[in-house]
Protein backbone atom coordinates (compact mmCIF):
# COMPACT_ATOMS: atom_id res chain seq x y z
CA UNK A 1 0.00 0.00 0.00
CA UNK A 2 1.28 3.47 -0.84
CA UNK A 3 2.01 5.64 2.19
CA UNK A 4 -0.02 8.41 0.58
CA UNK A 5 -3.22 6.39 0.97
CA UNK A 6 -5.30 6.55 4.12
CA UNK A 7 -6.84 3.22 5.16
CA UNK A 8 -10.57 3.86 5.18
CA UNK A 9 -11.17 1.62 8.21
CA UNK A 10 -9.20 3.95 10.46
CA UNK A 11 -10.86 6.90 12.06
CA UNK A 12 -13.37 9.54 11.25
CA UNK A 13 -13.05 11.46 8.00
CA UNK A 14 -11.33 14.68 9.02
CA UNK A 15 -13.63 16.64 6.72
CA UNK A 16 -16.71 15.58 8.71
CA UNK A 17 -17.71 17.76 11.67
CA UNK A 18 -17.88 15.61 14.80
CA UNK A 19 -18.10 16.25 18.52
CA UNK A 20 -15.06 16.08 20.76
CA UNK A 21 -16.57 12.96 22.32
CA UNK A 22 -16.70 11.31 18.90
CA UNK A 23 -13.11 12.33 18.21
CA UNK A 24 -11.89 10.95 21.55
CA UNK A 25 -13.74 7.68 21.01
CA UNK A 26 -12.23 7.39 17.55
CA UNK A 27 -8.77 7.94 19.01
CA UNK A 28 -9.30 5.02 21.37
CA UNK A 29 -10.94 6.64 24.36
CA UNK A 30 -7.94 8.73 25.36
CA UNK A 31 -8.10 11.57 27.89
CA UNK A 32 -9.19 14.97 26.50
CA UNK A 33 -6.08 16.55 28.03
CA UNK A 34 -3.94 14.74 25.45
CA UNK A 35 -5.68 16.33 22.45
CA UNK A 36 -4.37 19.70 21.28
CA UNK A 37 -7.15 22.24 20.78
CA UNK A 38 -5.10 24.27 18.30
CA UNK A 39 -5.29 23.60 15.43
CA UNK A 40 -8.85 22.33 15.94
CA UNK A 41 -9.00 18.51 16.06
CA UNK A 42 -9.41 17.14 12.55
CA UNK A 43 -7.76 20.11 10.85
CA UNK A 44 -4.10 19.72 11.83
CA UNK A 45 -1.53 19.11 9.11
CA UNK A 46 1.98 17.74 8.87
CA UNK A 47 3.24 21.35 8.86
CA UNK A 48 1.45 21.92 12.18
CA UNK A 49 3.13 18.86 13.67
CA UNK A 50 6.56 19.98 12.48
CA UNK A 51 5.98 23.45 13.96
CA UNK A 52 4.96 21.84 17.26
CA UNK A 53 8.16 19.81 17.25
CA UNK A 54 10.16 22.98 16.65
CA UNK A 55 8.57 25.10 19.36
CA UNK A 56 7.29 22.69 22.02
CA UNK A 57 8.96 20.12 24.25
CA UNK A 58 5.85 17.90 24.23
CA UNK A 59 5.99 14.97 21.83
CA UNK A 60 2.91 14.74 19.62
CA UNK A 61 1.58 12.37 16.98
CA UNK A 62 -0.73 13.31 14.12
CA UNK A 63 -3.81 11.09 13.92
CA UNK A 64 -6.52 11.82 11.35
CA UNK A 65 -5.63 15.50 11.41
CA UNK A 66 -5.53 15.68 15.21
CA UNK A 67 -2.45 16.49 17.29
CA UNK A 68 -2.31 13.98 20.13
CA UNK A 69 0.24 14.24 22.91
CA UNK A 70 2.24 11.07 23.40
CA UNK A 71 2.71 10.32 27.10
CA UNK A 72 5.91 8.75 28.35
CA UNK A 73 6.93 8.36 31.95
CA UNK A 74 10.42 7.94 33.33
CA UNK A 75 10.34 4.14 33.51
CA UNK A 76 8.86 3.85 30.03
CA UNK A 77 11.63 6.07 28.67
CA UNK A 78 14.25 3.97 30.46
CA UNK A 79 13.01 0.71 28.93
CA UNK A 80 12.73 2.26 25.48
CA UNK A 81 16.27 3.61 25.59
CA UNK A 82 17.66 0.30 26.88
CA UNK A 83 16.10 -1.42 23.86
CA UNK A 84 17.40 1.29 21.53
CA UNK A 85 20.90 0.79 22.95
CA UNK A 86 20.78 -3.01 22.73
CA UNK A 87 19.40 -2.96 19.20
CA UNK A 88 21.87 -0.29 18.15
CA UNK A 89 24.74 -2.40 19.48
CA UNK A 90 23.43 -5.39 17.55
CA UNK A 91 23.16 -3.39 14.34
CA UNK A 92 26.79 -2.30 14.61
CA UNK A 93 27.85 -5.87 13.88
CA UNK A 94 24.76 -6.76 11.80
CA UNK A 95 24.26 -3.73 9.51
CA UNK A 96 20.67 -4.45 8.53
CA UNK A 97 19.35 -0.93 9.06
CA UNK A 98 18.94 1.78 11.69
CA UNK A 99 17.04 2.27 14.95
CA UNK A 100 15.26 5.37 16.25
CA UNK A 101 13.83 6.35 19.63
CA UNK A 102 10.58 7.92 20.86
CA UNK A 103 11.00 11.24 19.04
CA UNK A 104 11.63 9.61 15.66
CA UNK A 105 8.31 10.51 14.05
CA UNK A 106 7.45 9.05 10.64
CA UNK A 107 4.47 9.42 8.36
CA UNK A 108 2.74 6.07 7.93
CA UNK A 109 0.09 7.20 5.46
CA UNK A 110 -2.17 10.14 4.67
CA UNK A 111 -2.52 12.48 7.63
CA UNK A 112 -1.22 10.00 10.21
CA UNK A 113 2.21 10.33 11.82
CA UNK A 114 3.35 8.03 14.61
CA UNK A 115 6.33 8.06 16.95
CA UNK A 116 7.09 4.51 18.08
CA UNK A 117 9.14 4.26 21.27
CA UNK A 118 11.60 2.08 19.34
CA UNK A 119 11.59 1.62 15.57
CA UNK A 120 13.83 -0.40 13.26
CA UNK A 121 14.09 0.51 9.57
CA UNK A 122 15.85 -1.87 7.21
CA UNK A 123 18.07 -0.42 4.51
CA UNK A 124 15.70 -1.88 1.93
CA UNK A 125 13.03 0.57 3.06
CA UNK A 126 15.23 3.63 2.77
CA UNK A 127 14.68 5.73 -0.38
CA UNK A 128 17.61 4.83 -2.66
CA UNK A 129 19.26 3.16 0.33
CA UNK A 130 19.93 6.52 1.99
CA UNK A 131 18.77 8.05 5.26
CA UNK A 132 15.95 10.58 4.83
CA UNK A 133 16.64 14.23 5.57
CA UNK A 134 13.07 15.42 6.25
CA UNK A 135 12.05 16.12 9.87
CA UNK A 136 9.12 13.70 9.43
CA UNK A 137 9.94 11.30 6.60
CA UNK A 138 7.37 9.21 4.76
CA UNK A 139 8.84 5.95 5.99
CA UNK A 140 7.38 2.76 7.49
CA UNK A 141 9.40 0.77 10.05
CA UNK A 142 9.89 -2.98 9.80
CA UNK A 143 9.65 -3.36 13.59
CA UNK A 144 8.25 -1.18 16.37
CA UNK A 145 8.14 -1.29 20.15
CA UNK A 146 5.56 0.57 22.21
CA UNK A 147 6.19 0.79 25.96
CA UNK A 148 2.81 1.15 27.62
CA UNK A 149 2.10 4.15 29.83
CA UNK A 150 -0.70 4.34 32.38
CA UNK A 151 -2.59 6.83 30.18
CA UNK A 152 -2.57 4.52 27.16
CA UNK A 153 -5.94 2.84 26.56
CA UNK A 154 -6.64 -0.55 24.99
CA UNK A 155 -8.50 1.17 22.16
CA UNK A 156 -5.64 3.53 21.46
CA UNK A 157 -3.06 0.75 21.27
CA UNK A 158 -5.35 -1.46 19.17
CA UNK A 159 -5.72 1.39 16.69
CA UNK A 160 -1.95 1.89 16.61
CA UNK A 161 -1.42 -1.79 15.83
CA UNK A 162 -3.94 -1.69 13.00
CA UNK A 163 -2.22 1.35 11.52
CA UNK A 164 1.23 -0.16 11.87
CA UNK A 165 0.36 -3.41 10.15
CA UNK A 166 -1.77 -1.75 7.47
CA UNK A 167 1.18 0.52 6.67
CA UNK A 168 3.56 -2.43 6.36
CA UNK A 169 5.18 -2.95 9.78
CA UNK A 170 6.11 -6.62 10.17
CA UNK A 171 6.55 -7.05 13.91
CA UNK A 172 5.22 -5.15 16.94
CA UNK A 173 6.15 -5.53 20.60
CA UNK A 174 4.01 -3.98 23.31
CA UNK A 175 6.02 -3.80 26.52
CA UNK A 176 4.07 -3.54 29.78
CA UNK A 177 6.23 -2.34 32.69
CA UNK A 178 3.41 -2.96 35.17
CA UNK A 179 3.00 -6.68 34.44
CA UNK A 180 6.55 -7.10 33.14
CA UNK A 181 5.33 -8.81 30.00
CA UNK A 182 5.74 -8.25 26.27
CA UNK A 183 2.91 -8.90 23.81
CA UNK A 184 4.45 -9.97 20.49
CA UNK A 185 2.27 -9.23 17.45
CA UNK A 186 2.80 -10.46 13.91
CA UNK A 187 -0.58 -9.07 12.86
CA UNK A 188 -2.93 -6.53 14.38
CA UNK A 189 -4.95 -8.94 16.50
CA UNK A 190 -2.96 -12.10 17.18
CA UNK A 191 -0.29 -12.07 19.84
CA UNK A 192 1.76 -14.19 22.17
CA UNK A 193 2.40 -12.76 25.61
CA UNK A 194 5.94 -13.39 26.81
CA UNK A 195 6.50 -13.30 30.58
CA UNK A 196 9.53 -11.99 32.43
CA UNK A 197 11.30 -15.35 32.58
CA UNK A 198 11.48 -15.64 28.78
CA UNK A 199 13.84 -14.56 26.04
CA UNK A 200 12.25 -13.20 22.87
CA UNK A 201 13.77 -12.57 19.47
CA UNK A 202 13.43 -10.45 16.38
CA UNK A 203 12.15 -13.37 14.27
CA UNK A 204 12.81 -13.02 10.56
CA UNK A 205 12.72 -9.21 10.84
CA UNK A 206 15.87 -9.07 12.99
CA UNK A 207 17.34 -12.57 12.83
CA UNK A 208 19.83 -13.20 15.61
CA UNK A 209 18.68 -10.39 17.92
CA UNK A 210 17.37 -11.58 21.29
CA UNK A 211 16.14 -9.85 24.43
CA UNK A 212 16.31 -11.47 27.85
CA UNK A 213 13.23 -10.12 29.63
CA UNK A 214 14.72 -10.80 33.06
CA UNK A 215 17.55 -8.48 32.12
CA UNK A 216 15.26 -5.92 30.47
CA UNK A 217 12.79 -5.57 33.34
CA UNK A 218 15.63 -5.89 35.82
CA UNK A 219 16.67 -2.43 34.63
CA UNK A 220 13.69 -1.14 36.61
CA UNK A 221 15.21 -2.56 39.80
CA UNK A 222 18.71 -1.19 39.25
CA UNK A 223 20.55 0.65 41.96
CA UNK A 224 24.10 1.92 42.41
CA UNK A 225 26.56 -0.38 44.13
Amino acid sequence: MSTTETPKQFGINAAVTVSLADRLADLGGIAPSRVRASPPPGSATLADLIETQRTDDTLCELVDGTLVEKPMGWQESLLAMVLVRWLGNFLESHPMGVVTGPDGTTRLFGNTVRAADVAFFSWERMPNGKLPTEPVPELVPDFVVEVLSVSNTRGEMARKRREYFQAGVRLVWMVDPQTRTVAVFTDAESCRVAVQEETIDGRDVLPGWTVDLVKLFGELDGCKG
